[in-house]
Formats: C-alpha cells, structure tokens, sequence
C-alpha cells in the first residue's frame, strides 16, 4: 500500500505516524510545508517522496502535490491527523479519486451545530445548540435556552476561542472576543454541567477495533482559564467500570451516524445531573499526545495499530489494560521568564519509578499563557497499576512542584 501522509514534520509527535506506517510495511509519502532537508534524517529514510507546499491547508496547493505524487504510481490513502489539516485533505482526496474520510463526514466532523444537528435526529442526546453570526442571534437562543451558554468556533478543536457566557452582562465581552459582534460565525450551546471525558477510538469500517476512556480533572473551560489549577487527564485502565457501557453505545452511534469508516476518533462527552451528554468528535486522533498515554498504559503502539488498521484492515495486538496512565500540567505563578523549579528532585526521588515521560522548561524559558494548553511550560506523565493510586499520585505531583517566574 501507498500512503500520503500530510504535514510529517510539525508537530513533533507527527512523524510517528509516519514511522508506524513504514514500520507495517507501507510506502510513505509525504506532503509538508518545510523543505525536504529541515525533516530529521530517520524522517527521510522513510520517505519515498515528498513534496513541499506553502501551506497544507492551501487546496490548490495539496491537489497539485498529490497530483504530481500520483503521477508516479497509484496511491492508496491520503491521510491527515491534524484538526486544520483533514478537510482540506478530504476535498483533495474527492477530487483525486482516493479512498478515505468523505467531505460530508468530514464536514460533519468539524462544524459543531451541522453534527449536532444531524446526532439530535439520530437520538444522540446533545446539548442544545445553534449556528449564529450576529449577536441577536445569540441573545434569541440565550433567552429560550436561558444563561449559562457556550460560545465557541464552529470549526475549532479543543477550548481555543471558547467562552462560557454566564449571564446578559458577560455577553457583550464575549461576543466581541469572538467576533460574532462583527458577523463571525460561532457555535452557540447550552451549557451541560457535569464531568468531562473523552473515549477515543481506531475504528476499522465502522467497527471500533481499539478504545480507550480518558477523564479531565477539572472539565477543559475551567482548567484553560485558572492559573492555579494543575489540570489532569488520567487515562483508566478499568473500562469494564459501569457506565462505561453507555460511553461505547453513545460512540457507535455517532460513527454510524456520521458516515465514519476506517479512522481514529476522538469523542468528547459529559455525565451529569441531565444524564450522558454527546459534547463532540473529531474523525482524527486526540491531541496532547494522547496515545502516548495509551501505548504507555496498554504494552503496544497505538500508532502501529492505527496504521496496521489503514493497511491490512485489521488490529495487530490486544491492549493489556496494564496500567492507567495520567498527565498533569504545571503552570507557572505568573507570565514572565522562568527562574526555577521547585520540588522536581523530591518528585523523582519518591515516584520516579512511575514517571514516564516529563518536560521542565530550562531557566530564562519564556513562559507560555495559561489557556496555550495541556503541554504548555511544565508536564509530567506518571503510570500505575491502580487507577486510584493513580489520582492521588497526580495530585500529589501538581500540589509538590512549583514553576517560579519573574
């Protein structure tokens, strides 16, 4: 199999994907916006092509390259696994005769109310919600659904650009942060109080060949927007756990509703006083690199696996269910420079066992703002056998280490 992999190189965790592919016995390649001798060597060697665009989201651009790639023989997928990349990659995908995520799924994939829409009539049960470009607009939805609201990007991933909208006087604010006050387009929701997850997926026709169930502590809006929060994703190894159930019911019909084939998914949902909620899906892997935390927790690769199911359409391995796997962020206590970390020794001294992977910014690092996100200025990665254990290691860790700034 020949498979075109867009954009190899940024971010880092992107020429995985490219490694996993080779590593299953595909020919790779690749379509980015640096030149050829900017990717790291092993990147190269793995290559049978690739072509250099300006930009990947740039139709025009990536049809000429795939054009030109398959000019020199067939081509069997053209894959992109990130957010900004995957419609455009299905428009050139349609136009080129390729196999793969259609433009209608893709478009669903992306635009919150058009897929909400769609999942209400298919009985998902989803927060409220509409399309809106003027501010009557979401005053009209605000007073049938009533305050708090939602406001976000019709097209965005994660809480970029988000804002919860708790009353009339915090709307003005909000709608002119979001442009909507000058005709932009948004996604208007009622707002579901309860606890944030995601279920993640590798599905192979439709048919969920690898999952796994991760939490936030504490939901997304709130740890973006609050400095002192060290926010958590634990991954739980106990997906026998009730309710769980529901979470895979709820998926399998957002799949088949939404025309999802052979693909990763990332599903967002919410458990609360109002029972499961869908919040949304993306038809590409998660972000922050999760399925590090996946492979760490599970003795396998989940890249291999989602390129074993893109190439011989099925799973290689059995995830172990070993350990739960977490990740928790460390914010600096204020922007500026950073001058020094305190508590890191004693971190490794009492769990370094349990640490898998961490990143601490070097002294005179300039700092990152708090909503930049989950792997931004500090992180660490612990694992344990015990979910529980777990949890109270990761608050530990957020409690003891300390980014000081100046």
């Amino acid at each position: 199999m020949h498979v075109i992999f867009v954009e190899p190189a940024f971010p880092a965790d992107q020429r995985e994907f490219v490694h996993a592919l080779h590593g299953v016995g595909a020919g790779v390649s690749a379509i980015g916006e640096a030149p050829l001798h900017a990717l790291p060597e092993d990147l190269r060697a793995k290559l049978l092509t690739y072509e250099q665009v300006s930009s990947v989201v740039n139709e025009t651009e990536l049809h000429g390259a795939v054009k030109r790639i398959q000019a020199r023989g067939w081509v069997d997928r053209l894959e992109a696994t990130v957010e900004a990349h995957v419609m455009a990659a299905a428009k050139v995908r349609q136009a080129c005769g390729i196999p793969g995520t259609s433009v209608e799924t893709t478009f669903l994939c992306r635009d919150k109310p058009a897929m909400k829409e769609a999942l209400r009539k298919a009985g998902v049960p989803c927060a409220r919600s509409t399309g809106a470009s003027s501010a009557k607009e979401v005053e009209d939805f605000a007073a049938e659904v009533g305050y708090p609201i939602i406001i976000k990007p019709r097209d965005a991933a994660g809480a970029a650009g988000t804002f919860r909208v708790d009353g009339p006087n915090e709307l003005p604010h909000a709608l002119a942060e979001s442009r909507v006050a000058d005709g932009a387009a948004a996604a208007i929701e009622e707002f579901v109080d309860g606890h944030e997850g995601f279920y993640d997926t590798i599905s192979i026709d439709g048919e969920v060949v690898h999952e796994f169930v991760s939490h936030y502590y504490p939901n997304v809006l709130e740890a973006m927007r609050t400095r002192w929060i060290s926010p958590q994703i634990v991954v739980t190894n106990r997906l026998n756990a009730p309710g769980y159930d529901d979470v895979r019911a709820m998926a399998a019909k957002v799949i088949e509703v939404l025309g999802i084939g052979t693909s990763a998914t990332h599903m967002e949902w919410f458990f609360g006083p109002k029972g499961l909620k869908f919040s949304e899906i993306g038809c590409r892997p998660p972000g922050v690199s999760a399925w590090g935390l996946y492979s760490e927790a599970n003795d396998l690769s989940v890249y291999r696996e989602w390129a074993h199911a893109l190439v011989h359409g099925r799973r290689e391995r059995r995830p172990s269910r070993s350990h739960a796997t977490g990740h928790v962020t460390l914010r600096p206590d204020r922007d500026g420079w950073i001058v020094g970390i305190e508590g890191k020794d004693e971190l490794f001294e009492s769990w370094g066992e349990h640490v898998f992977d961490s990143h601490f910014p070097a002294p005179g690092s300039p700092t990152q703002p708090v909503e930049a996100g989950f792997k931004a200025n500090a992180w660490v990665r612990l694992k344990h056998p015990d979910y529980d254990t777990l949890r109270k290691m990761l608050d530990r860790v957020g409690e003891l280490v300390q980014v000081r700034a100046q």
